[in-house]
């Protein structure tokens, strides 16, 4: 049992493989962070869309009322008011400030 563990102690033969395996998983890692953050910022663009089209549906509706022989029906109306984000592309992005730059 010590000669099998002795062999494994004094085996190099693995070295480049796994020095080659940290090269590979760290162009790996970049391209992934590259990958993501492009992912995050096209989230946000679409969410920002999705947003913007909620904010532009117009919500009022107007029922007009009803006057017959012995009855009528008083009408409804709802007017929607514009928000103050109510327009397209009001998500700005800016460069973000550290604690101690001026």
């Amino acid at each position: 049992m010590s000669n099998v563990f002795a062999t494994l102690i004094n085996d190099e033969a693995g070295f480049i493989i796994s020095a080659e395996l940290v090269l590979v998983s760290t162009i790996a890692v970049l391209g992934m962070i590259v990958g993501l953050s492009e992912v995050a910022l096209n989230v946000n663009n679409e969410l920002e869309d999705v947003g913007s089209a909620i904010g532009s549906m117009n919500q009022t509706y107007c029922v007009k009322g009803i006057l017959g022989c012995q009855g009528y029906s008083s009408g409804t109306e709802f007017r929607d008011n514009i928000d103050h984000c109510d327009n397209t592309c009001d998500v700005q992005g800016f460069e973000g400030r550290g604690e101690y730059s001026e």
